[in-house]
């Protein structure tokens, strides 16, 4: 299986992509549901096991979705079902 940060480093290198097109979901917790959502153009660097922000630092383990133009490319099968639902209940930005 592939894992986000190869995901992330492709569609940051690859001169055909738009990495601010990116979503990144991932466990959070104290948030809305312990789940946020962040751009690729939050993300400042992706390092070996984390990703960093302006925010902070966010662990590949814990990233369970990732998007590019609103199709979902990586989804983590243990997450999906749990996170199905919660997805539909946040608030809308």
């Amino acid at each position: 299986m592939i894992n986000p940060r190869t995901i992330l480093n492709k569609l940051k290198w690859k001169n055909d992509t738009d990495f601010e097109k990116t979503e990144v979901w991932y466990i959070h917790r104290g948030a809305p549901n312990d789940t946020k959502m962040i751009s690729g153009k939050e993300i400042k660097d992706i390092g070996r096991s984390f990703m960093k922000t302006e925010e902070g630092m966010i662990p590949f383990h814990r990233v369970f979705r990732i998007k590019y133009k609103n199709k979902t490319i990586f989804e983590r099968k243990k997450h999906a079902r749990i996170r199905k639902n919660v997805v539909q209940r946040l608030p809308p930005k």
